[in-house]
Order: structure tokens, then sequence, then C-alpha cells
């Protein structure tokens, strides 16, 4: 079906916005999947004396949203690439229960930022805790992670005597050298004092579902102005093709009965009479 330039220009949008959702949710799933069964971390899930709730809590989250990441891609991608509208009117459908769901997380993460500040420092301090025992490499990524993007390093901050020192941050000056931001201090202080930006930050994500959504819309609504278009002008030209075959059918009988060219015979409703009936 041919897409005018506002269509391409929504298929384009998803199909980029559904790449970077499936990168984001292969890592979520992905990292949700090794903290789940590795060796090092399937303690805490089966033995209750090592249970902690807000690792349990955390990992849970990410291959719940891993999972779902990916089955909103999946329907975005059949739905664009083939131009299936039932695809996308599904892909629509879980974008906006998305979007509800992260606009209603950033406002509860605003209302309770103290409880959420304490929950997520604990999962770091699980992640650190397993880190320094076993040293999983797995661990030791998200550290590196969690370090570069707060620019914390460990739980003290002191890269001398910091046990994790190989996942921090280079020191930005010279004081750094010497003594970084601890990252529970500075979860903490995220979610108390920039409780705001952290709200801003959910609903801006919600503000980019949301776009992907009007472009989802939009391009299904291309799709169904295209195939009316096209049945309109499929049944507007129907009766002329129907009627260039007569011509056809009757050369192909003068071609096999040569001899009617010749000596025509017409029929009438008369000739019937015309034929003696023998008498009893």
């Amino acid at each position: 079906m041919a897409l005018d330039g506002c269509g391409l220009l929504c298929k384009y949008t998803l199909l980029i916005f559904n790449l970077i959702f499936a990168v984001v949710g292969f890592a979520f799933l992905g990292l949700g999947l090794w903290l789940r069964f590795s060796d090092n971390t399937r303690g805490i899930f089966e033995i209750d004396a090592l249970n902690s709730t807000a690792f349990v809590t955390g990992v849970t989250v990410l291959i719940a949203m891993g999972a779902v990441m990916l089955i909103v891609v999946a329907f975005g991608d059949y739905g664009a690439c083939n131009e299936k509208r039932c695809s996308l009117q599904v892909f629509a459908v879980l974008l906006a229960i998305l979007a509800v769901a992260e606009v209603a997380i950033g406002v509860l993460a605003y209302s309770r930022s103290d409880e959420v500040g304490l929950q997520i420092t604990e999962f770091y301090s699980s992640l650190y805790a397993l880190y320094s025992a076993s040293g999983d490499p797995a661990l030791g990524i998200t550290l590196t992670f969690i370090h570069k993007m707060l620019h914390c390093c460990g739980v003290t901050g002191v890269p001398i005597i910091e046990l994790a020192k190989n996942t921090c941050p280079k020191p930005d000056g010279i004081f750094e050298h010497l003594v970084m931001p601890n990252c529970p201090g500075i979860i903490l202080d995220v979610f108390n004092s920039k409780a705001p930006l952290v709200m801003g930050i959910f609903i801006g994500t919600g503000a980019l579902l949301f776009i992907a959504l009007i472009c989802s819309t939009t391009l299904s609504a291309k799709l169904r102005q295209s195939a009316s278009s096209a049945q309109y002008i499929i049944l507007t030209q129907s009766p002329a093709n129907l009627a260039t075959p007569l011509p056809l059918q009757h050369q192909s009988v003068s071609t096999l009965y040569p001899h009617l060219d010749q000596d025509p015979v017409v029929f009438t409703p008369f000739t019937v009479a015309n034929i003696p009936v023998a008498q009893a």
C-alpha cells in the first residue's frame, strides 16, 4: 500500500522507537534473568535467611519490564514493517497502558520519595555486597553503569579502601582522587532533594510513549485510507474490465466454427413450430 509523507514519517519513527525499546528491553530482561539464576545470586531467592525484599523486588521488576517491552516491540515492528492495522492497534493499546503506568509511577515516586530512595539504596547495597563477595562480572557491569550514571564510587567513596574501585568512574579534579561521592548518599540525595527531577524523567518517558502512540494511530489511519482508495479504484474499473472479453469470445467461436461465417443460421421462436410432427 502506498503511504504519503506523513505515513512514511510515522512508519520510520516507529521503527526507530522500537529499535531503542528492544535494546533496553533485552538489557533489562538479560540483567534480570542473570541476577535471578546466577550461581552467586540464586541463594537470595531460595534461602529465606538471605532474602532481601528490595533485591528480589528489583530483579522481578527488571524481568517483568524487559518481557513487557519486548512484547510491545514485537507488535510494533510487525505492524509497522508489514503495515498491519490489527497489530498496530494492539501496539497502541499496550503503549497507552505503559504511558499511563509510567506517569503514575513518576507521581508515586515523587510523593513517596523517601521510601523509594531507601528501597533503591537497599537494592544497591545488595548488589555491592554480592559483587564484593563473588566478583561476578555481571554484577560488576551493573555497578559500573550505576557508578558512571550517578558519578559515585561504592559505599565509601574512598578509592584507596574501596572494594569495588575498579567499577568507579574517573575522578573529576584533584580532590576526587582522594574522596569521591558514595553511592548510597547520592541515591538518597537524588530521591530527596531532586524528587521533581525524578518525576520529570518518568513523565518525560511517558511523553515519548504518547508520541509513539500518536504515530501508531496516525499510521493505522493512513493504512485504512489507502485500503479504501484501492478498493474504490478496483470497483470503478471492474465494468470496463468485464466488457472487454466479449470480442474474444466471438473470435473464438468464429475460429472453431468457420462455416458459421459463411452460412449463418438464425434461430427464431417459430423454428420449433415448423418441425413436422409424426401422426400416430
